[in-house]
């Protein structure tokens, strides 16, 4: 098995738990949602990042060692 059977799954995630915790806290609203949505919401785009980087990463080595 290559790492890439473990970070996948790990960073996809990543992804759906910031996506959950944006949503909760623009729902929340108040003081809480106005400094929390925002932010996880940006964090969701770095995670959406590394995740597809991820997957380029494994396509990449699939292609070059099989």
């Amino acid at each position: 098995m290559n790492p890439f059977d473990y970070l996948i799954p790990v960073a996809l995630a990543v992804v759906f738990a910031i996506l959950c915790f944006g949503i909760f806290a623009m729902f929340r609203g108040g003081d809480f949602g106005r400094s929390w949505s925002n932010k996880a919401m940006r964090m969701r785009v770095v995670a959406q990042f590394v995740a597809i980087m991820i997957l380029v990463a494994a396509l990449w080595f699939k292609q070059q060692y099989g």
